[in-house]
């Protein structure tokens, strides 16, 4: 523990513990597969399940350590009740044993490389392996040291994709218009397909489709505009949603201008969100394959889902967390995973590759959304193109409220009647700035980038996998 600073070193411990002790395992079989699939912690490390929705999994879960041996030694869950299970979780209702799941890579894939602030905790993290022994094998298996030199890549995905990104938004918003002749609507759907989204969905999933096609040496122009419409069709149901939060929260500002509620009667924006979704569907039909349909069809039953979560809250510590992480995967970590699993499928990949995608996905998308939360604590309103600390005036818990109440319990009154005091909002924001939440949460953030760069270097190597690599370290550094 030499080389990490004292405040690293509390980080490290508390995130460890909190994941250790809040994480839930049901009391009787484990849940339904949906449950299982909003899993927050990579699929290959240590089985625990955090929980459902309070219809699923609710408030009988107890809290569960697991801890792991070296050499691939069985896991065993341990909980009030005693051992639960000898297995690790998939983290897609599937159990394996533990042998194959601490198994080294397959010849020839290369260990993991990172760059910047991914390599720089890899290192950090090396020195986790004497904390908690239910940490042990999850450092063991998801923080390996790189072997040999570390290359780094000095690529920018959004140059690498120029050519397939650079019309998207025009593409979207001929789609939207062709379908409609009614102005008003068109005008209302089209607002924030004006090219000043970041396109972060778009990029990764057509990083992840030539990465692959790559991979699988597949050069079929047909599959790669298949492939291209599931990133446009990303980006519709992500648009889609940006409208009906901004009707739910009454937004005054996204993407740095007036939200398309203020411009607008609600009622008519609640349909032009919907009408977003049914023109999204009619590309999703004309693709004619059952599976990505299937696939994509679960993104908008966990958006709907995370979003009834988000309105509602627990009263426990333990459910919150279990609360935060699986509304975390259903309203932002879903739709990137099942993306990327959608065109995996398409692209010919087998079972196995699809899933890699998958765990890709959600591992971004998680971390994406811990650095999302996390900056509504650090950025500026003329940064963020969106109020501060907005999370805290709508009443929501994030990552860094939830590590804050460790130090400072008197935030559990606030977070149970949602911030609705006055001054609330005001003290809250202040003890979380006094508290280590701010870090814990950018540390769990990198874990699971970590993660997802574990997954890309196991794709054969080329440019584009390399950019899979790279969008790690875009994602974390949103935190500068």
């Amino acid at each position: 523990m030499a080389c990490l600073s004292s405040s690293n070193r509390a980080c490290v411990r508390v995130v460890q513990e909190k994941l250790c002790q809040l994480l839930a395992v049901p009391k009787g079989p484990l849940g339904q597969q949906q449950q299982q699939r909003d899993l927050s912690l990579p699929a290959s490390g240590p089985v625990v399940n955090v929980g459902g929705d309070g219809g699923g999994g609710g408030g009988g879960h107890r809290a569960a350590l697991l801890s792991a041996g070296s050499g691939g030694t069985p896991l065993v869950a341990h909980s009030v009740s005693g051992p639960i299970k000898r297995s690790f979780y998939t983290g897609r209702g599937n159990f394996i044993q533990p042998a194959a799941a601490l198994a080294p890579a397959r010849a020839g894939v290369r260990a993991p490389v990172g760059t910047g602030a991914l390599f720089e905790l890899n290192q950090k993290c090396s020195a986790t392996a004497n904390l908690h022994p239910c940490m042990r094998g999850y450092s063991s298996v998801h923080t390996q040291q790189p072997a040999g030199p570390i290359r780094e890549y000095n690529i920018d995905p959004y140059i690498l994709l120029e050519d397939e990104l650079k019309y998207i938004f025009e593409d979207i918003r001929q789609e939207i218009s062709r379908a409609t002749n009614h102005q008003e609507l068109n005008k209302i759907a089209v607002y924030y397909f004006d090219g000043q989204g970041k396109a972060f969905r778009p990029m990764v999933a057509i990083l992840m489709a030539k990465a692959l096609n790559y991979h699988m040496h597949n050069e079929n122009s047909d599959v790669m505009n298949a492939q291209r419409q599931i990133a446009m069709i990303s980006e519709m149901i992500h648009t889609a949603s940006l409208v009906h939060d901004d009707v739910i929260d009454q937004s005054f500002a996204r993407r740095g201008k007036p939200s398309v509620n203020v411009l607008w009667n609600h009622k008519k924006v609640t349909q032009a969100g919907d009408y977003i979704l049914a023109v999204a569907s009619m590309l999703l039909a004309r693709l004619k394959h059952d599976e990505v349909t299937h696939i994509l069809s679960q993104v908008l039953t966990d958006l709907v889902q995370g979003e009834f979560m988000q309105l509602g809250s627990k009263e426990t510590e333990n459910e919150r967390f279990a609360h935060y992480f699986t509304k975390t995967y259903r309203k932002t970590a879903s739709l990137i995973a099942n993306s990327l699993k959608a065109v995996a499928v398409l692209s010919g990949a087998d079972e196995q590759m699809a899933e890699l995608s998958f765990q890709y996905g959600r591992n971004l998308g998680l971390a994406f959304q811990f650095v999302d939360d996390l900056l509504d604590f650090v950025s500026s309103s003329e940064a963020m193109g969106k109020p501060a600390a907005a999370d805290l005036k709508l009443g929501l818990a994030t990552a860094p409220v939830l590590f804050a109440c460790e130090k400072f319990p008197e935030l559990n009154p606030m977070i149970l009647r949602r911030f609705r005091e006055p001054g609330d909002v005001e003290r809250a924001y202040e003890l979380v700035h006094q508290s280590q939440g701010l870090e814990q949460t950018r540390f769990l953030a990198r874990k699971h980038c970590i993660e997802a760069l574990r997954l890309a270097s196991q794709i054969s190597e080329s440019p584009y996998q390399k950019g899979l690599i790279v969008v790690g370290d875009f994602v974390l550094n949103r935190m500068k």
